[in-house]
This record gives structure tokens, sequence and C-alpha cells, in this order.
């Protein structure tokens, strides 16, 4: 990091900075899921503006996906970075990659987790149910009253906690200590229409968002902590014991009914209100996908079917990776974080990395070309200074001058920056937010592809309702309008018609506790 020092004018002209622009064939997410994208007959893929000399070369890279960067003279004015994706061919990564987790564990990326959820909740449930979702920065403990048919959810509450981020990198009894101490406070407050019947214990939906081998509806192993965690002393170990222990250790008289994960929650929170919702999503800190499965095509359940003969599959494609397009800014985040090579898909869409990820193009931009003046700000050198908040915040910016944006470089960098370099932030922040958005979608699509082929045209031919929940689908217009839009030019206007993507707010918390209900112990 360098040392502070005195800095230029604020007052750059930013006004003939040249592009910078990857020349390669893309590979971009689709149907089932890739394209290979030739850009126009010469393809092109801009993605940033870059303040360079002209006869400045950035070293090639040695990476087939990306091909290599060079820098094109920008016009008089200021130039807009594009990101244009036109299919021509489509391949079959992702669905193939699906149907390997399907076939043995460990046989893709893709771990294809069995849910062991293989009934939904019907409306008939009665009673109190908890809920508790741990998945990201911030835990939730929801509580629900349930009147069967007639009454259906009779009341909810629920309080957030956030988690201190040492106990993301402490031990397994710390978060779990302190995840339970926030249940017994928020128990304690428990009143009004909230009765529990004489005779029963409370019961708990865990919701738990990370890769998890379910080996039953209440018992599961974590596989590995993702989305910034590396807690010591859980992995290979049944979560719901964690928690039951440290239940016990709090005093707090509670049983989990159901162990599930949040894409799972959110689908069968869905379902309860919306028979068509066959796929789940969350885009938040992290991400994942889960589907409604037909058992006869789980060559892994090795001949144990359902009654229903469906179950969830939870995707964990945050850790997808085959044929992804990124760049040296994804490859450099990647290598310098707690789990290098691993959550690729996760690391170019959720909400924990793209303010990372514009970070570290701003930065670029401002050690080859001066983007803040003469010195590199050394506050900008600091990762994750800058959150994918402050990018929606600033995409939100309708001022003349961009007020908010100068506000929010300023808070990040320490320098004042004029019009024309807060322009060029937005384009910069709009440029990897439409890049994620259109790659969320497109994996949505790759999802129904997967299924409409086993179906034999039973997804597409019908309305098919895709949930959604997560803060970074939820607070950013731009990145949700984006994901729609891919959905809509892969599947084409027509057959995108049955295709409904819906925001289910709160639906992981409210499934949980429905399916702790559906599998009660009374």
């Amino acid at each position: 990091m360098e040392k502070k020092r005195k800095r230029k004018s604020p007052e750059a002209n930013c006004s003939n900075l040249p592009l910078l622009r990857v020349k390669r064939e893309e590979q971009i997410f689709t149907r089932s899921l890739c394209f290979n994208v030739p850009i126009n007959p010469s393809p092109f893929f801009t993605l940033f503006f870059l303040p360079v000399h002209r006869s400045h070369r950035l070293p090639t890279m040695s990476v087939s996906a990306v091909g290599s960067f060079w820098l094109s003279p920008s016009p008089g004015k200021l130039p807009r970075p594009r990101m244009v994706v036109r299919s021509n061919a489509v391949s079959t990564p992702m669905a193939a990659d699906m149907r390997a987790g399907l076939a043995v564990d460990g046989g893709s990326d893709l771990k294809m987790i069995l849910s062991y959820v293989d009934t939904f909740p019907t409306g008939n449930e009665k009673g109190l149910f908890y809920a508790l979702d741990l998945g990201g920065t911030n835990f939730r403990v929801l509580r629900v009253q349930l009147g069967g048919k007639d009454e259906r959810v009779i009341a909810t509450e629920f309080e957030q906690v956030t988690i201190p981020q040492e106990l993301m990198f402490g031990t397994s009894e710390e978060l779990f200590d302190f995840i339970a101490c926030g249940l017994a406070n928020f128990a304690k407050k428990e009143g009004g229409k909230f009765h529990l019947p004489s005779g029963r214990k409370r019961e708990i939906g865990f919701t738990f968002s990370f890769p998890v081998k379910q080996t039953s509806i209440d018992s599961g192993i974590l596989m590995k902590w993702t989305k910034g965690f590396a807690v010591s002393g859980t992995a290979g170990r049944d979560v719901v014991a964690c928690l039951n222990e440290a239940m016990e250790r709090q005093g707090l008289d509670m049983q989990v009914s159901a162990l599930v994960n949040d894409t799972v929650g959110t689908l069968a929170g869905a379902r309860y209100w919306d028979d068509d919702v066959m796929v789940a999503v969350i885009l938040g800190t992290g991400t994942n996908a889960c589907y409604v499965e037909r058992t006869d095509v789980i060559p892994k359940l090795q001949g144990q079917m359902s009654s229903s003969g469906r179950t969830i599959i939870s995707t964990e494609w945050g850790a997808f990776s085959n044929g992804l397009p990124l760049t040296e800014f994804d490859r450099d985040m990647d290598a310098a974080s707690i789990n290098p090579g691993e959550q690729i898909f996760e690391k170019t869409i959720s909400g924990m990395y793209l303010g990372e990820i514009v970070r570290r193009v701003l930065l670029k931009m401002a050690e080859a070309g001066a983007l803040f003046g003469k010195y590199v700000p050394e506050k900008l050198s600091t990762p994750f200074i800058l959150r994918t908040p402050d990018l929606c915040a600033m995409q939100q910016d309708n001022s003349d001058h961009l007020d908010a944006v100068g506000a929010i470089l300023y808070d990040v960098t320490g320098v004042k920056s004029d019009l024309s370099v807060r322009k060029m932030v937005v384009e910069v922040c709009d440029t990897i937010v439409k890049r994620g958005g259109r790659l969320a979608g497109a994996g949505i699509v790759g999802i129904l592809q997967k299924m409409e082929e086993d179906s034999k045209g039973l997804i597409f031919g019908k309305r098919t309702v895709v949930a959604m929940d997560g803060g970074l689908y939820e607070n950013y217009p731009q990145y949700r309008r984006y994901l729609k839009e891919a959905v809509t030019e892969l599947l084409g206007l027509e057959m995108s018609k049955n295709v409904v993507i819906e925001h289910s707010k709160d639906g992981s918390g409210i499934g949980a506790a429905l399916l702790a209900a559906s599998n009660s112990k009374y």
C-alpha cells in the first residue's frame, strides 16, 4: 500500500480516457447453460474505462476464457461501457454438471444436495412454530402461529441480529452460543397471539444456508463454510447437534424438527401459497438455487423413492465455474480470498463481492491512469472498503451533479471528484452489476432448461414460478432488471411469458417454520 502523499487537484479532466476492451469469444450462461458468444464479426466485450497513456499496453493474460486486454482510443466525449451478449450456439455445462451431481456425490462442482423434503406444507398445519435463519452476516429468528386451512398464517414476528465479524472466524461453540442466546432472548418476548398447545415442546425449522450433506429431515453434516465464514470445529459435524448443544447451554427447551437450506425454505414457503413454484433462488450476501426434481432421475438415491415422487434439490450453484467469463479482477480477488478456487459463480454474482470487484477496477484505473488525480488514494487499497450497498446508492443518484456519488467516493477514497469521474464510476458499477444480474438470470434459465428436458415439455408449456429472495435482489433495482431481461432474452418473448419471477420476501424463514410444522414430532 502506498504511503499517503499530496494529492493533485481533484478537477482532473477525464474526457479523453481510452476504453479497456476484452477481445474474445465470450463464454456466457444461457439456456442449458452456456453460450459461445462471438460479439459481432470482431468479438469485443467492452468492460471498463482505463485511463492510461495510449502507448501503454497491459500484459496479455493466459486465461482462455478471457483472452487479452488492450487499449482503444476513446472518442472525444466520455465513452460508455457496454456489455453486449448475443447467442449463436448452445452448450450444456451447467446441465451436465447438474446431472453429474445427481448421479453420485462429488460427481461435479454442483453438490446437488438432497433436502429430504418430500412433501410440502398443505395448509392444514396448526400451532406455534419457530424458525432460525443463518445464512450470511445476519441471522433471523421468527415465530409463526398457524391456523390451518381457514386462517393460514395468523401472526408472525421476527428479529434480526448482526453477527460480529470476529465470530465469522471464531470457533463453532462461540458462534452457536451467540445464536442460541439471540434465540433465547427472542423466545422470552413471546405473547399476544402466540400460544403453544399444552404438552408440546417448541419446535424449530433451522434454515442453515451453507453446504450440508443432509442425512435426514432434521440432521446434516456441514461440508464447508462459504460466504466469508471460516469457523473452526464445525466442518464434518451435524449442525443440528451444534445448535442443540448450544441451546442446552443456554437452558433453552426447544427442538429442531426440520433442517433446511434457505432456498429450500423459500421454495416451501412460496409453494404454501402457489403450487406453480418450481424454483427458488437466493441472491444476497451469497447465492444458491434449488428446484423441485423427480426422484426417478436421481441415480444417487439408489432406489429410495418418496411417496410424492418428487423432492427438492439444493444445487449449491455458487460453486459452479465451468466456462465462466472471468477478468483479471475476478481472478485476483479469488486468489486473495479465504477460499481461492472455490465458489466462483458466487464471487461473480453475489452481494458480498460486487463492491469488491468494482473497487479493484477503480484501483487499477487510479494506478494506471490517474482516475482520482496524480496520486492513488491510499484508502482505495483497502479490500472490501467499497460495498455493494454503496454501488446501489450510487446508481440511484439522479442529481445533476451526482452528489451522493461524490460523497460515497470521498468516504471511500478521501479524494474529491469531478462530475466526469463520478459518471465514469457509475458506469463501472453498472457494468459489473449488469454482468452479475445477467449471469444470475442465465443460471435460472439453465435450471429451467434441465427441468424442461427431463419433463418433456411440462415446464415451459405452463405457468412456472421462480421464487426470489435475498437483499441483493430485493434492494438493487438495476440488478433485478438485468436478471429479468436476461431471462426474457434467453427464453424469447413467447416462452418467457410462462415464467414468472416473483419476490418471496422472508420466504426462507416462513418456509422453515412451515416445514417444522409439516414434520412435527407431535
